[in-house]
């Protein structure tokens, strides 16, 4: 790593907290919370992971009935509360910063992993393909649009999740506007056949997203949300046919917020739709752009040496070294992360990575 004024080992300010680096733990789905409960398991891989900048847990749910992974955690009950704060604890015990984020699968959460209950989104279109469910995989159900009476109803699980997340003891929270899921399948065209004010337009079908801004920003203040984005990610049958300007838009809105960051997936999973969204939300957004999606340390502390974004999160570098951080400075070698285990259960491949040897 080259030592000038400004790269991934600098210190920022991060709305209202102070990263000593910007490092980021991208949210990871692990699927490590039996009956969506938050255990000692997950405090332990999070505290090992404590010297990145900022950890960004996986996505947890706001209310019940909205699995899309089976062992999702949630925030909707007391009881996840208090195991949540295992993982708060451990991880400001070893100095470290967390948020929380939170999500709605909408459309993604299948009836068969939620006792029956029907999936719910912007319209009446299901994902194609199909999904792993606790009978095998079947066919993704088509979800029944939303009242407006539901819509508000939802806004209030995300304040009541940033209530509880509070409670939990986490420095803020990330709002999973992303990857297809609820609030991503408002703000996409694909997804979004509404006639209401909640679509048709842009500015409509961005509505919901504001709303639940507006009323997690009223809980904890604006400089403890953040917000991800994936304007050109497929994944889960999205599309939207101006990305950038989609990019441009989103961004531009959001600086009333003064968020403590906006989180951009610079690519697509399946590299079918390509555009340079980074720029576009660098010139339209005024705050702090933290990029996601493929970075290698070096090209992220190029992008940060440049000013092209103010930190970077990684996933399965940091997935798969608990000391990240450590071992970039030190220029040692990385552990390999293995696939087998992302979705699994048990420490294997989650918190037996080893630590760099003295």
């Amino acid at each position: 790593m080259t030592s000038t004024e400004t790269n991934l080992f600098s210190p920022v300010k991060l709305g209202s907290i102070e990263l000593p680096n910007r490092f980021i733990m991208a949210p990871l789905t692990r699927t490590r919370a039996p009956g969506h409960q938050p255990n000692a398991l997950m405090a332990e891989y999070y505290a090992q992971r404590a010297s990145t900048g900022l950890l960004i847990t996986e996505c947890t749910m706001v209310t019940e009935g909205t699995s899309t992974f089976g062992d999702d955690p949630g925030i909707y009950s007391q009881e996840q509360i208090e195991g949540w704060k295992l993982t708060t604890n451990a991880v400001h015990e070893k100095g470290g910063r967390i948020f929380m984020q939170i999500w709605h699968g909408g459309r993604a959460a299948h009836p068969l992993l939620n006792g029956g209950k029907e999936s719910v989104s912007a319209s009446a279109i299901a994902i194609d393909g199909e999904t792993h469910t606790p009978e095998g995989k079947k066919p993704y159900a088509v979800p029944r649009a939303l009242t407006v009476d539901e819509i508000k109803s939802i806004v209030n699980d995300f304040r009541q999740a940033a209530i509880n997340a509070k409670e939990a003891g986490f420095d803020g929270v990330e709002i999973h506007g992303a990857n297809g899921y609820l609030i991503d399948q408002f703000l996409r065209e694909s997804s979004n056949q509404r006639t209401d004010e909640y679509g048709g337009s842009l500015e409509n079908r961005s509505r919901f997203l504001m709303e639940v801004l507006d009323a997690v920003t009223g809980v904890l203040g604006s400089e403890r949300v953040g917000l991800r984005l994936s304007p050109l990610n497929s994944f889960q049958s999205m599309k939207e046919s101006d990305p950038v300007a989609w990019t441009r838009f989103l961004s531009e809105h959001l600086n009333r917020f003064n968020l403590a960051y906006l989180h951009l997936m610079r690519a697509d999973f399946f590299g079918l739709q390509q555009a340079d969204v980074v720029s576009a939300a660098r010139e339209s957004y005024k705050g702090h752009l933290m990029v996601n999606m493929g970075y290698s340390p070096e090209e992220a502390n190029q992008v940060i040496e440049s000013n092209q974004a103010d930190s970077v999160a990684f996933g399965k570098g940091i997935l798969a070294n608990p000391d990240f951080v450590e071992r970039v400075q030190a220029g040692a070698e990385l552990n390999e992360p293995n696939p087998d285990t992302f979705y699994t259960s048990g420490k294997e491949g989650y918190t037996d990575y080893p630590f760099m040897t003295a």
